[in-house]
């Protein structure tokens, strides 16, 4: 029986059977491209946060630093581009180099000028703006007391006895020995101070046990204990000011006895 003449395909849909494995291609090329981009990403990431908390640096620090990896990687030149996301011009871009450039050898200049004398580090202005009052209480008492001890309170995990948790993180006197007004805002203060690279936490005890023994016996620390229950201990840290904290209380905080007399 004659079926008639067979159906020619169109030549949309022959165009689009050839092209198949080209564009299978593409597209496996792309995801391949796409996951390697990922797992280097993702390694750089952790191996900067691992040398970063190593080396003491700050987190605002290693946020831009990680920032600008990615805007070079997507080719993305400046933070102020458009709404797209768009480089900007070579023009633009050539213009932003010789001033940031300008004013780098400025500084050099100034730097070999033995006339120029700077009052103070320029970020001290900025960093005032950005203090709260209680702040400035804590950062006294570390310039005028000291390191100050604080301790975590840790607790073995269920199911996981050789194991800890953490309870809660850095409880200090800290607060109250400054006499900040809001001592439930000092976890947010120090938390500033350490982002403004004023203080630092360190994993080191301080020397003398009868500090941290006074520390314990406060009642949070009391009730820290007690939530983390079986395998309960405390590991002794200190809060201690950086060098650029140093300089920054000697110059901008007056640590006389009646500082605080109006």
């Amino acid at each position: 029986m004659d079926d008639g003449p067979l159906r020619e395909e169109p030549p949309l849909e022959r165009d689009v059977l050839r092209a198949s494995p080209a564009l299978a291609r593409l597209a496996a090329g792309a995801w391949w491209r796409t996951a390697q981009w990922t797992v280097v990403t993702s390694m750089r990431t952790t191996t900067r946060l691992l040398r970063a908390a190593a080396n003491g640096e700050s987190p605002a620090d290693v946020v831009a630093d990680l920032r600008e990896y990615v805007r070079r990687t997507l080719g993305v030149t400046t933070e102020n581009g458009g709404p797209d996301g768009d480089p900007m011009d070579e023009e633009t871009y050539e213009t932003a180099t010789d001033a940031l450039r300008e004013r780098g050898a400025e500084l050099l200049r100034r730097s070999a000028d033995v006339t120029d004398e700077e009052p103070a580090h320029p970020a001290y202005d900025r960093i005032l703006d950005q203090l709260h009052p209680d702040e400035g209480r804590i950062l006294r008492l570390l310039a005028l007391e000291g390191p100050q001890p604080s301790v975590d309170v840790r607790g073995a995990k269920e199911g996981l006895p050789i194991t800890t948790q953490l309870v809660a993180p850095g409880l200090s006197m800290i607060g109250a020995q400054a006499g900040c007004r809001h001592l439930d805002r000092v976890p947010a203060y120090l938390n500033n101070l350490y982002r403004l690279g004023l203080v630092w936490f360190s994993r080191e005890p301080l020397e003398d046990p009868l500090r941290y023994q006074v520390l314990e016996a406060q009642p949070d620390v009391l009730a820290a204990l007690r939530r983390a229950g079986r395998g309960r201990k405390t590991v002794r840290r200190t809060i201690h000011l950086t060098p650029f904290g140093e300089d920054f209380c000697r110059v901008c905080l007056p640590l006389e006895a009646d500082a605080e007399r109006p």
